[in-house]
């Protein structure tokens, strides 16, 4: 009998919308042996301004409640749902959800875009995303907060998750390869609930740059914070710097 052991190498605490289906899946196939994910849900009935601005004190709750689990890093794993009140706004709540985890590392999916960008050097860049323009408006000045030009920003008008995890990877491959400009120095993809990690090599190679997905730098950062750094191939660049 073969004794197995979880989560000996890291365990990351993931806090993701009660509606979605992708990031677990994603973040499963890209991790490394010894590494695990954690999850606990959180109401989200629409992803609009008027939803995602609650989801901030769920995650607080969530956080706690996760915390009971042995986890070396927690993610709130939902883009708009922390870029919905800018940097700030951001900043705040990771403060509150380490107090109530009691000083567990957190991190959000938006900063952890924000961090990989930088990590390559990346500022001048092409957005796509499933969302409707009220979002996108927010998620713009969010990346200009911190200190990204924005060549293109584009949406796919979608308000439930449903909708939004249901796209066919042939969909996130042309909404990429359509944000793209001749001048971004990177194309990224914004959504937990957007499947991405099976196109971003192809869309790398197709479009001669970088590409980043909201579940990708989410996982790398996630890496990061617990200390492994190994390269890992067949996501991306980012994975493998």
């Amino acid at each position: 009998m073969k004794d197995i052991s979880y989560g000996t190498r890291g365990k990351i605490g993931l806090i993701y919308p009660a509606p979605g289906w992708v990031m677990e899946p994603e973040f499963y196939e890209m991790s490394p042996e010894g590494v695990i994910t954690c999850t606990t849900r959180i109401p989200l009935l629409e992803t609009n301004k008027e939803q995602l601005s609650l989801l901030g004190d769920y995650a607080i709750e969530a956080s706690k409640l996760l915390s009971q689990a042995p986890v070396d890093v927690m993610v709130l794993g939902c883009t708009s749902g922390s870029f919905i009140g800018g940097k700030e706004y951001e900043d705040k709540l990771i403060k509150k959800m380490e107090k109530a985890t009691e000083g567990i590392s957190c991190i959000t999916t938006s900063g952890a875009v924000v961090e990989a960008l930088d990590s390559m050097n990346l500022k001048k860049i092409a957005v796509a995303t499933p969302y409707i323009q009220e979002v996108n408006s927010r998620g713009k000045m969010y990346l200009e907060e911190n200190g990204f030009e924005i060549t293109k920003f584009i949406g796919m008008n979608l308000l439930y998750d449903k909708d939004i995890d249901s796209q066919s990877f042939d969909t996130v491959y042309k909404l990429a390869k359509e944000a793209d400009t001749e001048d971004a120095e990177a194309v990224v993809i914004l959504c937990t609930g957007l499947r991405t990690i099976g196109v971003l090599e192809h869309l790398e190679k197709d479009l001669g740059k970088p590409v980043i997905s909201a579940i990708q730098a989410t996982f790398w950062h996630s890496l990061k914070n617990i200390g492994i750094n190994e390269k890992i191939k067949g996501f991306g660049s980012l994975l493998e710097k």
